[in-house]
């Protein structure tokens, strides 16, 4: 994956300068950013992508957040998380996507993502019945870490321990720490390749069927009126993802540092006992050592779904993972021809699985690179010392955006953009700047 000093400077000299950077991603966040009132809610975010996705989804919302910070828009950056817990329920719950001015969803199959009552009462606000990566202490931390406030932590803080309390409560199904997802588009990773052998698709290439299947799941749950004991005991679809729960131990950590922060060390000793928890789970479970991967699980087994997505990495990033075990796996698929070395790392799908396809296409991350796992790695591998595999990977995001603009993914090969435009997630960029920044001045 090491680039040449050479042929690194000549390609630095293709792309933008920072300054330039965020300037095009300051303009991009604040044409896609939305505020009003309705419903007695006061709701403020910035929409992934002006046409194709209008709604505040979960986890881009906290993507927004770390964008924000990286320009210093600490206030708007409150408003975004403010915005993402306004319609949180009694019990915790926060779905995947809120639904503010536009009501109805974007594809109407995606009605079956609601709560049957709320497939009836479209016509105010309401959130979908599903859930998405955990990311929402992380963003709050660096929002307090950024400029501390106590007001706003104190405010917070009451909405994530909710929050996460109702994910543990209602997703670790077997207590072993492990958060069980029960359709596709919870991942974020809504048409992920190690998903087909669950849904008992073996075409490779995705198409139509793959669609009817995933559809069926969601159905299956609507008419099951989200009752989450019995989709359990259904086993239609229950996968432990290996970054939906990576995050999740990321941000229990995270959860523990506010709750220290904020003076409650009982909590900050509970969250961080459930932190190491699904993190040796994860390792336990997850780790195969013959392939040096993590893998997602399927079913009440905790059945290994053997197919190299662009999350086999992702574990590496958690203090409960040995040393030996990080430099195994980054070896392995980052450092070696093993599946994941294209001109335009990472890609979602190891390029030699059968399901993989570079190009634009209804049937997402399933070959393309998106912004999204770049940034994921980029922080761990400055802290872990893989300082040129950081380099590379920032690099990478640069020439694409140089390249292609900011676009919901890339081919891997070539560069070309596709998917959605005007696409926000290519703004983590900043973030990733920011910290190779910080790492630069530590070491001076």
């Amino acid at each position: 994956m090491n680039t040449s000093n050479k042929e690194q400077a000549a390609q630095e000299r293709e792309v933008l300068t920072d300054e330039e950077m965020a300037s095009q991603v300051r303009e991009l966040l604040y044409r896609n950013m939305i505020s009003g009132q309705r419903g007695g809610f006061d709701y403020h975010y910035t929409k992934p992508s002006p046409g194709t996705y209008p709604y505040q989804y979960f986890w881009d919302t906290c993507f927004h957040v770390f964008i924000l910070l990286a320009m210093d828009e600490v206030d708007m950056a409150k408003k975004h998380m403010r915005s993402l817990f306004q319609m949180q329920r009694p019990d915790g719950f926060v779905g995947h996507m809120s639904y503010w001015k536009r009501l109805w969803p974007a594809r109407i199959t995606d009605i079956f993502q609601l709560r049957p009552k709320d497939a009836l009462r479209v016509y105010k606000p309401h959130m979908s019945a599903l859930v998405q990566p955990p990311l929402a202490a992380e963003a709050v931390l660096r929002i307090y870490r950024h400029t501390p406030d106590q007001q706003f932590l104190n405010e917070m803080l009451p909405r994530l321990t909710s929050y996460y309390n109702w994910l543990q409560r209602n997703r670790d199904f077997e207590g072993e720490g492990l958060l069980s997802i029960i359709s596709p588009y919870e991942s974020g990773l809504d048409w992920k390749a190690s998903f087909d052998p669950v849904l008992q698709y073996d075409k490779g290439q995705a198409g139509p069927l793959l669609f009817w299947k995933v559809l069926q799941v969601d159905a299956h749950n609507f008419i099951h009126n989200y009752h989450l004991p019995a989709i359990y005991r259904s086993n239609r679809f229950i996968v432990k993802d290996a970054a939906f729960n990576t995050i999740y131990a990321q941000n229990l950590e995270a959860l523990a540092q506010l709750c220290s922060l904020a003076g409650d060390h009982d909590a900050c000793q509970y969250y961080q006992t459930q932190a190491n928890k699904t993190g040796r789970s994860i390792l336990r479970y997850m780790y195969d050592e013959a392939d040096a991967a993590f893998y997602d699980l399927a079913g009440h087994n905790f059945q290994k779904l053997k197919v190299r997505t662009g999350t086999i990495f992702f574990p590496v990033v958690l203090r409960q993972v040995p040393e030996e075990v990080c430099k195994r796996v980054l070896h392995r698929h980052l450092q070696q021809k093993d599946g994941f070395h294209v001109p335009y790392p990472i890609p979602s799908l190891a390029v030699n699985e059968p399901a993989f396809n570079p190009d634009a296409s209804l049937y997402i991350w399933r070959g393309p690179t998106w912004v999204m796992f770049n940034w994921f790695m980029h922080g761990h591998l400055l802290e872990a010392g893989y300082r040129q595999e950081a380099q590379d990977l920032l690099l990478s995001i640069k020439r694409l955006i140089a390249k292609s603009g900011f676009r919901e993914y890339y081919n891997p090969f070539t560069g070309e953009g596709h998917g959605a435009e005007e696409f926000t997630w290519s703004g983590l960029v900043l973030d990733m700047i920011r910290r190779q920044q910080v790492e630069e001045e530590n070491r001076s």
